[in-house]
């Protein structure tokens, strides 16, 4: 089989090489692209004649899954697989797998993270002291005894909530359907409306689909408490972000952002730029050292499986 790494994973070439010759020593052709692309022809080019692609996550539009009449299994190495036109590969008889778990921790660390420099002021504080001035009105709050409310409690929200339990947080979540292991940590499961309500911290672990895009919008942004923090690890589009802007500017609440419309930087103009009370990472949550190794030898796995006859981390 013919097997396309569509982009780079951000690993050397050493761990490459040897996650390759599995599939080589096989029989298998493999061959990578070390340069990201979104150019739909360049695209195709690279597909071309592929019956499995490896992908990150950039874009690879229905034009390029289609034009690949030898394809057969994508392995996207992320979580979401929102980028992949999926009509497109249900169409085609294309199979999906991701990477889902690769993250969790990382991802997880970050949102409690962003929590706890919305509380304790620890960017501002760093810019207080970088200019030359003392602890005049950053006075914070403390972690332990506050309410999360968990928005989505698939791997990665319940590791939120666990991490925050330690802390010593009551915890209350929506999600469409209860998981056990979320109920284990003691979560309280809510309507969206109550978890917004009485929340002094959201953290949102949805993954973004046509239901839960715009699931944050004016209505539950303007039933948060005077103060509470929104943490959004997720996806941009599940937070409508000129309401958010405007609750923000007004000093209603606080909020740790680390997802947007498209990745940063962000365009002139953008409602959130210059935003105050407002703390941003541009999308760094999946991204540390163990969590994008991790990924690659799950992207690997992936296609391995699944030429065994054994697809694995299936998603479509």
């Amino acid at each position: 089989m013919k097997i396309v790494l569509m982009e780079p994973l951000g690993i050397d070439n050493v761990t490459l090489d040897r996650l390759a010759e599995t599939l080589t020593e096989q029989g298998h052709e493999f061959s990578a692209y070390d340069t990201f692309s979104t150019d739909v022809e360049e695209l195709k080019r690279r597909s071309s004649g592929a019956d499995v692609l490896i992908i990150a996550n950039h874009p690879l539009p229905g034009e390029v899954i289609r034009a690949d009449a030898n394809l057969k299994f994508i392995s996207v190495a992320f979580v979401g697989i929102d980028h992949v036109d999926v009509e497109a590969c249900r169409a085609q008889n294309v199979k999906i797998s991701n990477t889902g778990g690769y993250c969790n921790d990382a991802v997880a660390e970050l949102a409690v993270g962003l929590a706890l420099d919305c509380l304790r002021n620890i960017s501002s504080c760093n810019d207080a002291v970088q200019a030359g001035k003392g602890k005049a009105g950053l006075q914070g709050h403390e972690l332990a005894g506050r309410t999360v409310g968990i928005i989505g409690t698939g791997a990665i929200g319940c590791r939120t909530a666990e991490i925050f339990k330690v802390f010593g947080c009551r915890l209350i979540g929506y999600s469409h359907s209860r998981k056990q292991a979320a109920l284990d940590l003691g979560l309280e499961y809510k309507s969206l409306d109550e978890v917004m309500q009485e929340a002094d911290i959201i953290s949102i672990h949805t993954p973004l689909t046509p239901e839960t895009k715009g699931l944050i919008g004016q209505k539950e942004i303007d039933e948060m408490k005077q103060g509470a923090i929104l943490i959004n690890t997720s996806r941009g589009p599940v937070v409508d972000t000129e309401s958010l802007a405007d609750a923000l500017k007004k000093g209603r609440i606080k909020a740790g952002i680390d997802v947007f419309e498209k990745d940063p930087p962000l365009p002139a103009g953008h409602p959130l730029l210059g935003a105050p009370n407002l703390v941003c990472t541009p999308h760094v949550g999946f991204d540390t050292r163990e969590s994008i190794d991790r990924r690659a030898v799950m992207a690997f796995e992936n296609v391995t499986a699944w030429i065994s006859g054994k697809q694995i981390r299936k998603m479509l």
